[in-house]
C-alpha cells in the first residue's frame, strides 16, 4: 500500500497539520502521540518511515515540520474529512456535534471520484459545519486573520469563524446559546476565567452571553 494511502500515515499528517493550523506552536513527538493516543516509541518508528518517504522534516528531540509533499497530502486528507461532515449535516441528518468520529472512519475508504460528486453536490462549500476551511482540490486553502475569543480584548467586535470539534458536549452548549460560525459578536468582558459576550448584528442585538474561558478557548473570531 503506497504511503499516502496508508489509513494510520493519513492520520499522522492530519493531525500534525491541524495542530498549526489555529495557533503557531510546533507540534513534538510527544504531543503527537498524546492527540492520536500512541505510544512515545509507536510514533517514533512512524516518524521514521514518514521522514524516509519525504513525508515529515525531523531532527531528534525536535519538532515536527511536514515537508511539501507531506503538506500536499495532509490536506488531501483534511479535505476529505471536512467534505465528509459537511456532506453528513447537510445531506444526511446529523447534527454538527456528530460527524467527527465518521468522517474518521469514511475519510480513508471515500474515492477521489465520489469525493468530486459530493463536493459538486453540496456546491463546493468552503468551510465545514464547525468552520474549518475545506482545501480545494488543487491544494489551496481560505485563510484570514483570527484571535481566539478568549483572548479577544474587551469591545471587540467579530465574526465566529471556527468553533473546535474537539468536545461534542461543548458544541451543543454553543448551538444552545445560538453561537455558531458566522455569527457576529461583540466581546463585552474577558479575563482568562470567563467571557461575557453579545450575539447578533448591531441592528438585531441578542441577550448577553457568559462563558467559561474554557468554552471560550473553542471559538476563534475574525481578528
Amino acid at each position: 500500500m503506497p504511503a499516502s494511502k496508508n489509513p494510520a500515515i493519513e492520520d499522522y499528517l492530519k493531525t500534525v497539520y491541524a495542530h498549526t493550523e489555529w495557533q503557531p506552536d510546533p507540534i513534538t513527538p510527544s504531543v503527537l502521540a498524546g492527540k492520536l493516543g500512541v505510544a512515545p516509541s509507536s510514533v517514533t518508528e512512524m516518524v521514521k518511515k514518514m521522514a524516509a518517504a519525504g513525508l515529515i522534516a525531523h531532527v531528534p528531540y525536535g519538532p515536527l515540520r511536514l515537508t511539501d509533499t507531506g503538506r500536499e497530502r495532509a490536506l488531501a486528507v483534511v479535505r476529505r474529512h471536512r467534505l465528509i461532515e459537511t456532506w453528513l449535516v447537510q445531506e444526511m441528518g446529523y447534527g454538527w456535534d456528530e460527524v467527527h468520529d465518521e468522517a474518521e472512519v469514511l475519510e480513508h475508504a471515500v474515492s477521489d471520484r465520489l469525493l468530486d460528486v459530493i463536493d459538486e453536490r453540496l456546491g463546493r462549500p468552503s468551510r465545514d459545519p464547525h468552520g474549518d476551511a475545506i482545501p480545494a482540490a488543487d491544494g489551496t486553502i481560505p485563510a484570514e486573520p483570527f484571535l481566539r475569543l478568549d483572548e479577544a480584548p474587551q469591545g471587540h467586535r467579530g465574526r465566529i469563524l471556527r468553533i473546535s470539534d474537539r468536545d461534542p458536549a461543548v458544541l451543543r452548549e454553543l448551538e444552545t446559546a445560538g453561537l455558531a460560525p458566522g455569527v457576529e459578536v461583540v466581546v463585552s468582558l474577558g479575563d482568562g476565567e470567563r467571557v461575557r459576550l453579545s450575539a447578533g448584528t448591531s441592528d438585531a442585538p441578542a441577550p448577553a452571553l457568559e462563558l467559561p474561558g474554557t468554552a471560550a478557548a473553542e471559538i476563534w473570531l475574525t481578528a
